[in-house]
This record gives structure tokens, C-alpha cells and sequence, in this order.
């Protein structure tokens, strides 16, 4: 079986980067918009492991920069979560165009 090269890699990684950044631009839930952020952290995470892997085999480098965003982007969906369920029990709706008197 053949193994996927860099470019396979990035062609999929850029894919998932565009799907989170139209899910993003697109969608007016709280919790759509938070997993379409979630696809372009991991298109990022993709990046980093293909780069490591075929430009830097023998470095770490890109593997720690991964399980750093990856740390980082747990405690972001932990509080985005505690926000929008706050959100939820004030307003009884998710839509961003609800949370507008959050700005003040």
C-alpha cells in the first residue's frame, strides 16, 4: 500500500482549513461555529505532524507545536461550551445574532 506524500497531506489539510472557515463564516450557531473553528485547529495540527515528518524527520518540533494546540484548544472548547450554555439558559437560543447585547 502506498503511503501519502506531503502534498496528499496538505491537499487534505487545506480542505479541512477552507470547510472550517466557511462553516465558520457561514453558520449562525454558536456550537457549528465552534466546531468549524475546531476543523481549522486540526487542518493546522495536520500542517505541523506532515512538515515534521517529511521536511524535519528527525525533529520533535512539530509534534510538541500539535499537542500544544491541541492542549490549547481543549481548554478553548471548555470555556466557548461554558459560555454558549450560559447563553443558553439566559436567552434560550444559541444564534449568534442573540448574543449581540454580550458586546457591552
Amino acid at each position: 500500500m502506498m503511503q501519502p506524500g506531503l502534498y496528499h497531506i496538505l491537499f487534505i489539510s487545506t480542505a479541512l482549513f477552507f470547510m472550517g472557515v466557511y462553516g465558520f463564516f457561514t453558520r449562525r450557531n454558536l456550537v457549528t461555529m465552534l466546531m468549524s473553528l475546531e476543523l481549522v485547529l486540526n487542518s493546522v495540527n495536520l500542517n505541523f505532524i506532515a512538515f515534521n515528518k517529511y521536511v524535519w524527520p528527525g525533529k520533535m518540533d512539530g509534534l510538541f507545536f500539535a499537542l500544544f494546540i491541541i492542549a490549547i484548544a481543549a481548554a478553548e472548547a471548555a470555556v466557548a461550551i461554558a459560555i454558549i450554555i450560559n447563553l443558553y439558559r439566559n436567552h434560550k437560543s444559541i444564534d449568534v445574532n442573540d448574543a449581540e447585547d454580550l458586546k457591552y
